[in-house]
């Protein structure tokens, strides 16, 4: 890999001109900013169901952080890259260049995710692979095909979304930079060691869009089963997502009192080193001013540390040999893993959240057992298709029932649609309608 195709600004099947105030990379930024989907994380859970009396992180606030972590990282990045290649000035990329693309992949690294955090990936997935459904569904679609439908992932999800005919349209560079897994989800055999492959990032519906992208940016080809390289700047996308839910997990488990915060002090502290004074803290009036410092604190100093990192091993990103997590090789590495340690047992599975994780296994799948019988009575088996039925094509969305009657020869196609509907739902719409449609809440005229 080169880093002059790296960071083409290309969109798939056209090339793109930037305008003189605004980059194509800045234009990825703004599209995904006032997009839909993207507004849609305001009501998405990012791990805590929201209080009454204090604020915590949705996936909205969650992915506007990674992508200001993720800005700095790719801005220094790219300072040290352009001093190594200076032929890259000659051809017009900036500094800015590099943090915008890492800042918009950032942006929109969660937007696939359905309702109910990582919860509800589990929820939609489980759905399909229940027997009955599997007997119905799998003998009509190919075994990729079927991989795709009984294995939800947020991170597919979002590629799609950005690829469809009305998508983002974001440059090759970003789009690639969002993908940090770049497969499909059926594969002979998947490499551990390499942290590329330990999801997958595109369905078999985005085979061919996928194709085309590693063609334009020149990623590495592992196999002739769709298995790639990450593009380098992915590996910065991924270390601001993991700087920003684990320093601000523990920031919000201290604020909901999950944490105390004596222990929150004292982890921050183990970050930021011999630069950590807590005499300097008393000079704030709350607890919550005093971890709020030392976060900030703590995120620069994982930026530096993940900086360094990745112009150590940039030789070996560029030929694809290295596919490791920058987080894991950093000096707080040991910090971050007890910091996870922390989190796992007294954030993630407390009470409340763990509460609103059961909501999800149940309304998701009694939105997708509603809508999927419908869909599959009008498009596949007409004589089960009763009024009650009817009723929920009606509740589609009219861009949705377009689309199903445009795929309606390809159960695969359907059920795809079927859950773009579903997962792109916020958390309290998802909720709402369930109500509705199982006759708990009835509409108030």
């Amino acid at each position: 890999m080169n880093w002059k195709r790296l960071l083409s600004s290309n969109r798939i099947g056209k090339s793109t001109k930037s305008e003189t105030f605004r980059s194509a990379f800045e234009q990825d930024y703004d599209r995904i900013i006032f997009s839909h989907p993207f507004r849609r994380l305001q009501d998405k859970t990012q791990v805590h169901p929201l209080p009454e009396y204090d604020f915590v992180h949705t996936r909205l606030t969650h992915s506007l952080e990674v992508s200001s972590v993720g800005r700095s990282l790719g801005k220094k990045v790219g300072e040290a890259i352009l001093q190594k290649y200076p032929e890259l000035t000659d051809n017009g990329f900036t500094p800015y260049d590099f943090g915008a693309i890492v800042a918009a992949a950032s942006l929109a690294h969660d937007i696939g995710n359905p309702p109910f955090g990582h919860s509800g990936e589990s929820a939609i997935s489980d759905f399909y692979n229940e027997k009955q459904r599997a007997d119905l569904y799998k003998s009509q679609m190919s075994k990729e095909q079927w991989a795709d439908i009984v294995d939800f992932e947020g991170n597919a999800q979002g590629f799609r979304l950005m690829n469809q005919t009305n998508g983002l349209q974001l440059t090759c560079a970003t789009l690639a930079t969002f993908t940090k897994y770049p497969r499909p989800s059926l594969i002979s055999e998947k490499d551990n060691t390499r942290k590329s492959q330990k999801k997958f990032g595109y369905f078999q519906s985005d085979k061919q869009a996928f194709l085309e992208l590693a063609g334009e940016v020149g990623l590495v080809d592992y196999s002739k089963e769709g298995i790639w390289s990450r593009h380098p700047l992915a590996f910065l996308v991924e270390a601001a997502d993991d700087i920003c839910y684990q320093v601000i997990d523990l920031e919000d488990g201290c604020r909901l009192e999950l944490v105390s915060y004596e222990e929150t002090i004292k982890l921050l502290g183990g970050i930021i080193g011999k630069d950590f004074n807590p005499l300097k803290l008393e000079k704030y009036n709350s607890n919550a001013e005093r971890v709020g410092v030392l976060r900030a604190m703590a995120i620069g100093k994982l930026v530096d540390e993940c900086v360094a990192v990745f112009l150590e091993k940039e030789e070996e990103l560029l030929t694809g040999e290295f596919d490791r997590a920058l987080t894991g090789l950093i000096p707080s590495k040991d910090i971050l893993k007890s910091i996870e340690v922390v989190s796992i047992n007294k954030i993630y599975q407390s009470r409340k959240v763990l509460e609103k994780e059961a909501a999800g296994f149940q309304v998701l799948p009694g939105l997708l057992e509603a809508f999927t019988s419908a869909v599959y009575a009008n498009y596949c088996d007409k004589p089960s298709y009763t009024k009650k039925l009817q009723n929920l094509i009606r509740l589609l969305p009219e861009e949705i029932r377009s689309k199903m009657d445009q795929s309606s020869d390809s159960l695969y196609d359907l059920l795809m649609i079927t859950n773009d509907f579903i997962s792109s739902m916020t958390d309290s719409h998802a909720i709402s309608l369930y109500r509705k449609i199982k006759g708990i809440s009835l509409p108030i005229a």
